[in-house]
């Protein structure tokens, strides 16, 4: 435990949200000294998954409002007289409004136990889908490890050891893919391109709540929801990094648009678009005109200039563009405001789109299998093997800072053990409310539900798609909707995930139940209208606000040493890019002579000096007068020395594969 921790490190991190975890990645790999510590007992903080009934104990911790007030503070004894503590917070209040809902029999759950262990999920989905690999630049042979298990979702405390399965193997993108051309419309890498027509409505298998408590395992919820821009900062980071072989991704299969009180599926590429019923033909070349003109915007000033000052959508009403058409780019393409985003950042929005088609399907965005939990996890399991010492269940009472220098010299946990260190990140949700005192933080209402079946049925395949709900009124944000198959590993069998996400105005119910209700069905089974039945059925849900920490300055928080860093947690945005950019400013200014996250090294091709190495450390070869003589018998001894001989350059498995050989040929002898 703590008596077992080092006093002194380089850097020392709180929290294990997306935006710590890479620069405690980054900070590992440059060769700095790394303590990660989280006052929770899983990994990713606001970021992170949870099984089904994993998330019913994060429900009821949040809604419980314990006091911390009377709690011991014999750290305050540690601290000296040049010295001043900053004290933390010790009870997070990032989360606010949790409501959870059953639309179905709840009693019939009682005494129902969670599932044990699941055997392990083959890679391909319940739909036959491959798993997507980000390393498309270049070929390399099948990772021949097994996928991890659903319930290390939640890992265990971990201290001086790699993250919770982190030793364990991570199947990295079993079939390498391709990078397709942009143009393409056919998703590669084993996907199946949607088809845009619609199949009659097959009635849904009935799930009840017992079943979804029992296969709970099946389920990793994300606090957070998110995709990622195939080429975006967060993609191009796991691939420089190599931190994409921990984890296996999808391809988001449609885009979707909600208008006129249907779903409707959104044309992307050049394919789709010509392949469309959905628009005239007229419409089609209007369109493709227009996307075509956003991919080189800048060339042609002459054409936006006038309109910098207007928003995009009356923009897009002055290039003659049909009302559907104009729907589409605005909620489903460019995916921006209708009435506060300008000219300028809906064509870049809409540029960033089509760039990103095509690099690994036909949409621009992928989803981590087992969720987006898995991302700070991965960067973690990088920290760990380049020596990052963790420990979960492990609060920190105060920052001890030098009243001289004003640098923060120490932390204090709560064992009372001062842990000295050079730098401290910080997750925003550790600080006090005096410090904070000016901040101004934004909210984030977000709501989870289990259905019965898809938004849009189109055909047996199964989707992950993104759904754009315009305002309600006038004065409310659009509303992001991902809705995740089970071939995600993120839902049990014959059930969707839906996650719906906007800027908060009011409570989470207040601002997502408008949409749920135009969406699904939230009435009881005796009481479904006619109309209702065409609607997915809502099993179960839950709705939330979340603090939004992104874009507070540094200076707004009171009191905070010029060596100490804060890290915000998940904004409203689409993508990641917001937490990749932060960690990399607060990597730079640490360390600005370093590279940000460089790529490990390839232990095939470390060259060893053998006058360095001692026989019996390496434990891969014999001396020289040791060596088995060739035996005339056959061809055993031989096939052993060839074997010892080559061993420089191979891999840890395969040099396992070659002494476990070599010891089964000398056995034969």
């Amino acid at each position: 435990m703590a008596d077992n921790l080092p006093s002194e490190f380089e850097v020392v991190v709180l929290g294990t949200g997306l935006p710590e975890s890479i620069v405690a990645a980054a900070c590992a790999r440059s060769g700095q000294r790394v303590l990660h510590v989280d006052s929770r007992n899983y990994y990713g903080g606001n970021w992170a998954s949870f099984s089904f009934s994993g998330l019913l104990s994060w429900i009821k911790e949040n809604q419980q409002k314990t006091d911390l007030g009377d709690e011991c503070e014999d750290w305050k004894k540690l601290i000296l007289e040049d010295e001043e503590a900053i004290p933390l917070s010790r009870k997070d209040k990032t989360i606010q409004h949790v409501e959870d809902f059953c639309f179905g029999d709840q009693d019939s759950a009682e005494g129902v136990e969670e599932a044990g262990a699941l055997p392990k999920l083959p890679v391909l989905g319940a739909s036959g889908a491959k798993g997507v690999s980000l390393e498309s630049e270049k070929e390399c042979p099948a990772v021949e490890s097994p996928c991890p298990e659903p319930e290390s979702r939640e890992p265990e405390q971990a201290t001086g050891t790699e993250p919770a399965g982190a030793t364990e193997g991570n199947g990295a993108g079993t079939t390498p893919g391709t990078e397709s051309s942009p143009g393409e419309s056919t998703l590669e890498l084993g996907q199946t391109e949607a088809a845009p027509s619609e199949t009659p409505t097959q009635e849904p298998k009935k799930i009840t709540y017992s079943q979804i408590v029992r296969e709970g395992r099946r389920f990793n919820i994300d606090l957070v929801s998110k995709l990622l821009f195939s080429r975006g900062l967060l993609i191009d980071l796991l691939i420089k990094s190599n931190v994409s072989r921990y984890a296996e991704f999808k391809n988001a299969t449609r885009i979707l648009a909600f208008r006129e009180g249907r779903v409707e599926q959104v044309p992307c590429s050049r394919a789709d678009v010509f392949n469309s019923r959905q628009l005239t033909m007229v419409e089609k070349r209007m369109l493709m005109k227009f996307l075509t003109f956003c991919l080189d915007y800048e060339q042609h000033p002459e054409e936006y200039q006038d309109h910098e000052s207007s928003t995009f959508a009356q923009f897009l009403q002055t290039r003659k563009l049909t009302p559907s058409l104009q729907h589409f780019i605005l909620h489903s393409i460019a995916m921006v405001s209708e009435t506060e985003s300008r000219t300028l950042e809906g064509l870049q929005a809409t540029k960033k789109f089509l760039q990103c088609l095509g690099r690994y399907g036909n949409t621009p965005f992928l989803f981590p299998l087992y969720g987006q939990g898995e991302i700070p996890q991965c960067f973690c399991r990088l920290c760990a093997v380049f020596g990052g010492i963790y420990c979960l269940r492990h609060p920190v009472r105060c920052l001890v800072v030098d009243k001289a220098s004003g640098r923060c010299k120490a932390i204090v946990d709560h064992f009372g053990q001062r842990i000295s260190a050079n730098y401290f990140i910080v997750e925003d949700s550790y600080l006090s409310e005096s410090t904070c005192t000016n901040v101004c933080y934004r909210q984030i209402s977000r709501a989870v539900l289990i259905t019965d079946q898809s938004v849009l049925n189109t055909d047996p395949e199964q989707q992950v798609s993104i759904l754009t709900v315009p305002p309600v009124e006038l004065g409310k944000p659009a509303v992001c909707v991902i809705e995740l198959c089970s071939s995600t590993m993120t839902c049990m069998k014959d059930t969707y995930l839906v996650h719906l996400t906007c800027p908060s105005t009011q409570t989470a119910r207040e601002d997502l139940e408008p949409v749920v209700q135009k969406l699904f069905n939230v009435n009881a089974e005796k009481e479904t209208e006619n109309e209702e039945l065409e609607k997915p059925r809502v099993l179960w849900a839950v709705y939330f606000n979340m603090r939004d920490s992104s874009g507070v300055e540094k200076n707004s928080y009171s009191g905070l040493p010029p060596n100490v860093y804060v890290c915000s947690g998940p904004d409203s945005a689409l993508g990641n890019d917001c937490a990749v950019k932060q960690a990399e400013t607060i990597f730079k200014e640490m360390f600005p002579t370093e590279e940000f996250c460089p790529p490990p090294p390839n232990p095939e091709d470390i060259i060893y000096d053998e006058d360095e190495i001692e026989p019996e450390e390496s434990g891969l070869s014999n001396p020289a007068e040791t060596k088995p003589e060739p035996s005339a018998e056959g061809s055993s001894d031989g096939g052993a020395a060839v074997v010892t001989a080559s061993l420089e350059g191979f891999s840890a498995m395969k040099l396992l594969r070659l002494l476990f050989l070599v010891m089964m040929m000398l056995r034969a002898i």
